[in-house]
């Protein structure tokens, strides 16, 4: 039986952008996603797969200063246990351990080269599920930073992800992937100094099929940033950011 509060995999995903009533129709024409409302005094967008949650939509809180991103939770038997682990580790809480009524608690940090990402424990069980992503969910997650081997320790001592296989992308520099328990989950790398953004993660969305994707990204308002590409092993991606400024991209697998 898959464990409920497990450690180190990423379970949901929140889109935090300037405009929650059009994210909808964007991400929807792109990669297939329904939607649905929290049931809660708090208007909540959700985005659904087949009628399961993987994430919603927020404003960007005024004042906040941050441009339109994802931000991804990464799931924690214990998120007090896990932040208190972060900062001895270097990180910086950006929003202290926060409980949401019969959902769970959460923190956001900063990883010691300044990437965010949250830690979350539910109340019950945990989002999503053990193994391969499946169509239009979350299938890879990939680290822009300034030391790929040293943002690595960071993440495996905190979530106990492990190195799986590294590929040389010659100017690029090196390519780490990493895993958890025997499914890999990303990869990371330095940034070159041609890419100006802070170190940050970049979620994949998993689609049938990338060209259709990246028309959807363009007709509604999009940039695609880079590809469509293949790499290797067969699979197709192409990096992109919606009308409001947030990167993500999409992945479809090898047919």
């Amino acid at each position: 039986m898959p464990e409920a509060k497990p450690l180190g995999r990423f379970v949901w995903f929140d889109l935090m952008t300037t405009d929650p009533a059009a994210a909808p129709v964007f991400y929807s024409r792109v990669t297939g996603w329904g939607t649905d409302q929290f049931p809660g005094p708090t208007s909540y967008t959700m985005w659904t797969s087949e009628g399961v949650s993987l994430g919603g939509v927020m404003k960007l809180p005024p004042g906040d200063g941050s441009a339109p991103h994802w931000l991804a939770y990464i799931s924690s038997p214990d998120v007090d246990k896990t932040v208190k682990q972060a900062v001895d580790l270097g990180a910086k809480v950006l929003v202290p351990a926060t409980n949401i009524p019969t959902v769970g608690r959460f923190s956001v940090l900063a990883d010691p080269h300044g990437a965010a990402f949250a830690v979350f424990t539910p109340e019950a069980s945990a989002p999503g599920h053990e193994g391969e992503a499946q169509l239009r969910e979350f299938s890879w997650h990939e680290l822009a930073t300034h030391d790929y081997p040293a943002a690595f320790r960071f993440y495996e001592r905190l979530f106990g992800w492990e190195k799986t296989s590294a590929m040389d992308m010659g100017d690029g520099g090196m390519y780490q992937m990493f895993g958890r328990n025997g499914v890999g989950l990303g990869g990371m790398f330095n940034a070159s100094p041609q890419m100006p953004a802070p170190p940050g993660w970049l979620h994949y969305v998993l689609v049938d099929d990338v060209n259709r994707a990246i028309e959807a990204v363009t007709a509604g308002g999009g940039q695609v940033l880079n590809g469509p590409m293949e790499v290797p092993g067969g699979d197709w991606i192409a990096q992109c950011t919606d009308p409001q400024g947030a990167m993500f991209a999409v992945h479809a697998r090898k047919k």
